[in-house]
Protein backbone atom coordinates (compact mmCIF):
# COMPACT_ATOMS: atom_id res chain seq x y z
CA UNK A 1 0.00 0.00 0.00
CA UNK A 2 1.35 3.43 -0.78
CA UNK A 3 -0.39 6.81 0.64
CA UNK A 4 -1.01 10.17 -2.06
CA UNK A 5 0.35 13.35 -1.89
CA UNK A 6 -1.89 16.72 -2.18
CA UNK A 7 -0.69 20.67 -1.86
CA UNK A 8 -2.20 22.51 0.02
CA UNK A 9 -1.83 26.31 -1.66
CA UNK A 10 -3.30 29.69 -1.00
CA UNK A 11 -2.95 31.87 -4.14
CA UNK A 12 -4.20 35.12 -6.09
CA UNK A 13 -6.04 35.39 -9.11
CA UNK A 14 -2.70 35.92 -10.86
CA UNK A 15 -1.29 32.66 -9.50
CA UNK A 16 1.15 34.30 -6.70
CA UNK A 17 1.42 32.16 -3.46
CA UNK A 18 3.75 34.21 -1.75
CA UNK A 19 3.36 35.54 1.68
CA UNK A 20 -0.42 35.05 1.95
CA UNK A 21 -1.38 35.89 5.59
CA UNK A 22 1.48 38.07 6.80
CA UNK A 23 3.79 40.79 5.30
CA UNK A 24 6.73 39.32 7.20
CA UNK A 25 5.88 35.25 6.03
CA UNK A 26 8.69 35.32 2.63
CA UNK A 27 10.33 39.16 1.59
CA UNK A 28 11.87 37.62 -0.43
CA UNK A 29 12.84 39.32 -3.80
CA UNK A 30 11.41 42.68 -2.21
CA UNK A 31 8.19 41.42 -2.39
CA UNK A 32 5.87 43.98 -0.73
CA UNK A 33 2.25 42.22 -0.88
CA UNK A 34 2.51 40.26 1.68
CA UNK A 35 -1.22 39.65 3.93
CA UNK A 36 -3.00 39.92 0.73
CA UNK A 37 -5.18 37.17 1.79
CA UNK A 38 -5.86 38.65 4.99
CA UNK A 39 -9.29 40.16 3.89
CA UNK A 40 -11.24 36.65 2.77
CA UNK A 41 -9.26 34.66 5.39
CA UNK A 42 -11.85 33.92 7.71
CA UNK A 43 -14.17 32.13 4.85
CA UNK A 44 -11.14 30.48 3.45
CA UNK A 45 -9.88 28.44 7.05
CA UNK A 46 -13.37 27.44 7.55
CA UNK A 47 -13.56 25.78 4.28
CA UNK A 48 -9.87 24.52 4.67
CA UNK A 49 -11.13 22.54 8.08
CA UNK A 50 -13.80 21.09 5.86
CA UNK A 51 -12.25 19.77 2.77
CA UNK A 52 -8.36 19.22 3.92
CA UNK A 53 -8.08 18.67 7.52
CA UNK A 54 -11.25 16.77 8.93
CA UNK A 55 -9.31 13.43 7.92
CA UNK A 56 -6.05 12.12 9.03
CA UNK A 57 -2.70 13.70 7.46
CA UNK A 58 0.87 14.04 7.67
CA UNK A 59 2.78 17.27 6.70
CA UNK A 60 5.54 17.84 4.27
CA UNK A 61 7.02 20.98 4.95
CA UNK A 62 10.02 22.91 3.57
CA UNK A 63 12.11 24.64 6.05
CA UNK A 64 10.66 28.22 5.88
CA UNK A 65 6.71 27.17 6.11
CA UNK A 66 7.85 24.87 9.10
CA UNK A 67 9.71 28.11 10.54
CA UNK A 68 6.28 30.13 10.14
CA UNK A 69 4.43 27.21 11.29
CA UNK A 70 6.21 25.80 14.16
CA UNK A 71 5.73 28.71 16.55
CA UNK A 72 2.57 29.35 15.82
CA UNK A 73 0.58 26.22 15.96
CA UNK A 74 2.83 24.15 18.30
CA UNK A 75 1.19 26.34 22.02
CA UNK A 76 -2.28 25.67 20.33
CA UNK A 77 -1.55 22.21 21.83
CA UNK A 78 -3.92 19.06 20.81
CA UNK A 79 -6.42 22.42 19.68
CA UNK A 80 -5.01 22.04 16.07
CA UNK A 81 -4.71 18.81 13.80
CA UNK A 82 -1.60 19.84 12.86
CA UNK A 83 0.03 19.29 16.32
CA UNK A 84 -0.83 15.27 16.12
CA UNK A 85 0.45 14.92 12.85
CA UNK A 86 3.72 13.94 11.58
CA UNK A 87 5.62 16.71 9.91
CA UNK A 88 8.35 15.75 7.44
CA UNK A 89 10.41 18.76 7.04
CA UNK A 90 12.53 19.10 3.91
CA UNK A 91 15.83 21.07 4.97
CA UNK A 92 19.75 21.36 4.72
CA UNK A 93 20.34 23.81 7.49
CA UNK A 94 18.41 22.69 9.89
CA UNK A 95 19.48 19.72 12.67
CA UNK A 96 16.90 20.07 14.64
CA UNK A 97 12.98 20.07 14.57
CA UNK A 98 11.15 20.98 18.36
CA UNK A 99 7.67 21.15 16.86
CA UNK A 100 6.46 17.43 18.14
CA UNK A 101 6.37 15.02 15.98
CA UNK A 102 8.80 16.35 13.60
CA UNK A 103 11.60 14.56 11.17
CA UNK A 104 13.80 16.13 9.12
CA UNK A 105 14.02 14.98 5.49
CA UNK A 106 17.64 16.16 4.25
CA UNK A 107 19.03 13.62 1.87
CA UNK A 108 17.51 13.98 -1.98
CA UNK A 109 14.38 15.56 -1.72
CA UNK A 110 12.45 13.75 -5.40
CA UNK A 111 13.88 10.08 -3.32
CA UNK A 112 12.98 11.13 -0.03
CA UNK A 113 9.46 12.13 -0.69
CA UNK A 114 8.66 9.43 -3.20
CA UNK A 115 10.02 6.52 -0.13
CA UNK A 116 7.29 8.55 2.23
CA UNK A 117 5.11 8.07 -0.80
CA UNK A 118 5.69 4.26 -0.39
CA UNK A 119 5.06 3.66 2.93
CA UNK A 120 1.90 3.18 4.47
CA UNK A 121 0.36 6.24 6.18
CA UNK A 122 -2.36 8.96 6.10
CA UNK A 123 -2.38 11.17 3.04
CA UNK A 124 0.82 13.77 2.96
CA UNK A 125 -0.32 17.62 2.80
CA UNK A 126 2.17 19.63 1.64
CA UNK A 127 1.12 23.73 2.78
CA UNK A 128 2.79 26.33 1.82
CA UNK A 129 6.71 25.69 0.58
CA UNK A 130 6.54 27.29 -2.88
CA UNK A 131 10.27 26.00 -3.24
CA UNK A 132 9.44 22.37 -2.14
CA UNK A 133 6.36 22.67 -4.69
CA UNK A 134 8.35 23.74 -7.13
CA UNK A 135 10.79 21.05 -7.03
CA UNK A 136 7.76 18.33 -6.37
CA UNK A 137 6.09 19.12 -9.86
CA UNK A 138 9.49 18.93 -11.80
CA UNK A 139 9.46 15.42 -10.52
CA UNK A 140 5.85 14.91 -10.89
CA UNK A 141 5.49 14.05 -7.41
CA UNK A 142 1.72 15.65 -6.68
CA UNK A 143 -1.53 13.58 -6.50
CA UNK A 144 -4.01 15.97 -6.20
CA UNK A 145 -3.76 19.93 -6.07
CA UNK A 146 -6.10 21.44 -3.52
CA UNK A 147 -6.02 25.56 -4.40
CA UNK A 148 -8.00 28.12 -3.04
CA UNK A 149 -7.95 31.20 -5.37
CA UNK A 150 -8.31 34.44 -3.75
CA UNK A 151 -9.84 37.45 -5.88
CA UNK A 152 -6.52 39.72 -5.66
CA UNK A 153 -3.99 40.74 -7.91
CA UNK A 154 -0.42 41.39 -6.61
CA UNK A 155 2.02 41.11 -10.47
CA UNK A 156 5.37 40.08 -9.07
CA UNK A 157 5.78 37.62 -6.80
CA UNK A 158 6.57 33.41 -6.45
CA UNK A 159 3.92 31.49 -8.61
CA UNK A 160 2.66 28.24 -7.87
CA UNK A 161 3.61 26.94 -11.23
CA UNK A 162 6.90 28.01 -12.13
CA UNK A 163 8.99 27.12 -15.09
CA UNK A 164 9.44 23.43 -13.58
CA UNK A 165 5.58 22.38 -13.77
CA UNK A 166 5.42 19.32 -15.93
CA UNK A 167 2.88 19.70 -18.30
CA UNK A 168 -0.34 17.58 -17.74
CA UNK A 169 -4.17 17.33 -17.88
CA UNK A 170 -6.21 17.76 -14.66
CA UNK A 171 -9.86 16.18 -13.72
CA UNK A 172 -11.49 18.84 -11.38
CA UNK A 173 -12.97 16.99 -8.76
CA UNK A 174 -14.62 19.75 -6.46
CA UNK A 175 -15.18 23.39 -6.77
CA UNK A 176 -16.90 26.05 -4.52
CA UNK A 177 -16.82 29.15 -3.18
CA UNK A 178 -16.61 31.29 0.35
CA UNK A 179 -18.55 33.56 1.06
CA UNK A 180 -16.06 36.03 0.83
CA UNK A 181 -15.00 35.44 -2.64
CA UNK A 182 -12.06 32.88 -2.80
CA UNK A 183 -12.38 29.50 -4.71
CA UNK A 184 -12.01 26.37 -3.96
CA UNK A 185 -10.62 24.35 -6.60
CA UNK A 186 -9.74 20.50 -6.15
CA UNK A 187 -7.96 18.44 -9.14
CA UNK A 188 -6.19 15.38 -9.88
Amino acid sequence: MSRELAILTFQTLDGVMQSPKLPQEDPSGGFRHGGWADPHWDGVMEQVGKEAMAVPYDLLLGRKTYEVFAPHFSPSGNKNPMNSATKYVVTSTLTKVDWNNSVILAGDVAEEVSRLKNQNGPLLQVHGSWQLIQTLLSNDLIDEFRIWTFPVVVGAGKRLFGGGAIPKNLTLLKADTTSTGATMSIYR
